[in-house]
């Protein structure tokens, strides 16, 4: 049996330490799909097409990862796709609270569905897309905090040379 798991987010953009938990994600299970949340409440800064394209880029050199979007109740769509388990990285204990409620949220829903928490790797801690966007149009430095993919289209968005 095919052990699958989807790893859901806005990606708003990709970031290293998405990177990292997909990553590790992708050496415990045969397929990963890194399923990118419409949400049309969330004023994005890239469109759901942008994202895809950033993540597909970014983590292409892992064989046994997809990149698609989905829109709607998150249990629903995992249980569309046949995966039994959610992917969600951490990065601090204020991450924990949030994704341990949302966890028991859908195990309610959905208890054969599993949520399995990947800590980020320590030097990706203090990363999340908002902090990367807000960095980048004050004109900090993130380069080596993103993909390079993610840094040109920050750079193109921007208008940054």
């Amino acid at each position: 049996m095919k052990r699958s798991a989807v790893y859901p987010g806005s990606f708003d953009p990709i970031t290293n330490g998405h990177v990292c938990v997909t990553e590790r994600a992708a050496a415990i299970f045969d397929e990963v799909r890194v399923s990118i949340l419409v949400n049309v409440q969330k004023n994005a800064t890239f469109s759901v097409e942008e994202r895809c394209a950033m993540a597909r880029e970014a983590l292409s050199h892992l064989p046994n990862v997809t990149v698609e979007h989905f829109e709607g109740l998150l249990v629903d769509y995992v249980r569309s796709l046949g995966a039994r388990v959610i992917i969600r990285g951490l990065r601090a204990m204020s991450d924990f609270e949030y994704e341990f409620q949302m966890a028991l949220m859908n195990r309610q829903l959905a208890p054969e569905i599993e949520t399995f928490f990947i800590v980020t790797d320590p030097k990706y801690s203090y990363i999340s897309s908002s902090s990367v966007r807000e960095i980048f149009q004050f004109g900090g430095t993130v380069h080596d905090v993103v993909p390079s993919g993610v840094f040109r289209r920050l750079r193109e968005r921007f208008h940054r040379i």
